[in-house]
């Protein structure tokens, strides 16, 4: 998902989309095509939206990352749940990942792949402890068992926000086509979520390890940075000595 116009990251995004920010000299796309790479996807879709031709211009057909990227494109930005509507016919019947293109996550994906390979959920999210909620959606959890989605809830009914890394079953196109547009006027994942679980389908969840970056605002860039930075093994072979 690269579609958005990055809202909160002005004036970075003036002249070029927020997925193309370099964190630690690679734009954040990157980050996310590598760990769908980890799990053996080679075909990917990116939505675009804004500033479109600088995401085809920068990613082009995605030999150069080892991938085949197809394009996708949603004029109009209303949420997640409303892209995913435009890449139906792009997945057809088959299981899918949804990964929005300016998150960071440490760890890889091979876990909750094999988990949702294995148990065969309709969807698997991804989770992680906040301190604050209020900027994410949110899971509220009975155990294991996921009983309730929120998105940016007003009161704090749950610490465990969405990390932005799905993994549906096809049977999440009729969920976003059956619910409404929220107070935010826009067609939200976890509405589509809840409907599944509303409906009897099954909806599992689990929680990352080690640390996730929402580069949604200038500071989350500059963490993004030291996050990414904190993990790269130095090189040690240069050595100088000043006198």
């Amino acid at each position: 998902m690269a579609a958005g116009k990055g809202m909160r990251l002005r004036p970075l995004t003036h002249t070029g989309p927020k997925h193309l920010l370099p964190i630690a000299g690679k734009p954040i796309i990157h980050y996310g095509i590598e760990k769908l790479k980890e799990i053996g996807l080679r075909e990917i879709g990116v939505v675009v939206g804004y500033r479109a031709n600088d995401i085809k211009e920068s990613l082009k057909d995605g030999s150069d990352l080892g991938v085949k990227i197809h394009y996708i494109l949603q004029q109009t930005q209303r949420g997640i749940a409303h892209a995913i509507r435009f890449v139906e016919e792009y997945v057809s019947d088959e299981n899918f990942v949804v990964y929005l293109g300016d998150n960071l996550l440490k760890q890889s994906l091979k876990k909750f792949a094999e988990k949702f390979e294995k148990e065969d959920p309709d969807a698997l999210i991804l989770l992680s402890k906040v301190r604050n909620p209020e900027r994410f959606g949110v899971a509220v959890m009975d155990g294991q068992k996921v009983i309730k989605l929120v998105e940016k809830p007003r009161k704090r009914i749950s610490d465990l926000a969405l990390v932005g890394i799905y993994f549906f079953k096809p049977i999440i196109f009729k969920a976003v086509h059956n619910i409404k547009p929220s107070w935010r006027n826009e067609l939200e994942i976890t509405d589509a979520i809840q409907w599944l679980i509303d409906h009897g389908y099954t909806v599992k969840a689990e929680t990352v390890e080690g640390w996730w970056a929402d580069t949604g605002t200038d500071i989350d860039l500059l963490e993004a940075n030291y996050l990414i930075l904190e993990d790269i093994e130095p090189d040690n072979k240069a050595q100088w000595i000043i006198v």
